[in-house]
């Protein structure tokens, strides 16, 4: 009797699409969070703003190709005016939280930044607490507390430490957890619903015409700044353009590494993302950290792991 051999190569290359598409993601996220610090730091170009308004136009663009014509996924059509109103909405608060991350990545090292964005599910309890009155089980919220305790020790022994940076990313923060439960609120209904690559979609242009407007008032001629040191070194237009389509290379891979990787996995390398970013950012700013800065990190990180655990077992 005889049995058909199953050939292992497609579940091989099953996998190393999976690995390459994790790899993609990482490089992409770490990528332009890099860049942004370089450019608005390191290199001198002080216009957050317009900056997030390159990000947003390269999104618009990138987006509607990969869906008009690449058909990467079917395009989903705005129902309604109240529908595009909410998504207008969200995307006002979207770009709250670019802004005010790349404001304070002028001001902070990327390292302290990252130790920030981890309190992330502090502000999503706490939001979702507020707006939608929905209670958490007790140990939940228990594991909040070493994330919000991480960061105290961690803003303590900061040496680069800066309130106003540090405000900004607070706000950065909190916008971005403001903007994942208002998303669930208000395209929770099946009519509604967008995928996360139709809602970049339609979000990136009206961010667009929310940008436009405060560049040209909070960062007047910045054009012509831009055009002038364009013509003083040519590469500050490919750092741009590169940054720009990084930014959406960012949305397009996790949406692709979701789709590929179960919840679990998505939630380990999520954490574990920061933590190579911090690596790669010391190494290549060579930033003074501390013993205490890196010990409240680490507090801050174990709170974040035990509260997607303590979410996971109470669902």
């Amino acid at each position: 009797m005889s049995g058909k051999l199953i050939s292992p190569v497609p579940a091989v290359t099953g996998r190393l699409f999976t690995v390459g598409l994790v790899i993609s993601w990482y490089a992409s996220n770490i990528g332009v969070l890099l860049l942004n610090k370089y450019l608005l730091s390191n290199y001198g170009f002080k216009y957050p703003i317009f900056l997030t308004m390159c990000h947003m136009t390269a999104c618009s663009l990138l987006s509607y190709a990969a869906i008009a014509w690449m058909k990467i996924v079917p395009m989903q059509a705005v129902r309604s005016r109240l529908q595009f109103v909410k998504i207008a909405a969200l995307s006002f608060v979207f770009c709250g939280s670019v802004v005010s991350g790349n404001i304070s990545l002028r001001y902070l090292p990327v390292s302290f930044n990252q130790a920030v964005g981890a309190t992330t599910p502090f502000f999503t309890a706490v939001f979702a607490y507020i707006i939608t009155v929905k209670r958490e089980a007790w140990i939940t919220y228990v594991t909040l507390i070493p994330v919000v305790t991480g960061v105290i020790i961690a803003s303590g022994g900061e040496p680069s430490f800066h309130l106003f940076g540090f405000i900004m990313c607070v706000g950065a923060t909190a916008a971005r957890a403001l903007k994942s439960v208002l998303q669930g609120i208000l395209l929770s209904s099946e009519g509604e619903k967008l995928n996360s690559m139709n809602l970049l979609l339609y979000m990136a242009p009206i961010a667009v015409v929310f940008l436009l407007p405060a560049t040209l008032i909070m960062e007047k001629n910045v054009l012509g700044i831009a055009i002038a040191l364009a013509r003083e070194d040519v590469k500050i237009v490919w750092y741009l353009l590169f940054n720009s389509s990084l930014a959406y290379f960012v949305n397009l891979t996790n949406f692709l590494v979701t789709k590929h990787t179960s919840a679990l996995t998505l939630q380990v390398l999520g954490n574990a993302k920061g933590a190579v970013a911090v690596v790669i950012s010391i190494l290549i700013f060579r930033n003074p950290v501390s013993v205490t800065g890196m010990l409240g990190y680490s507090l801050t990180v174990i709170g974040v792991i035990l509260y997607s655990e303590a979410k996971k077992r109470n669902k």
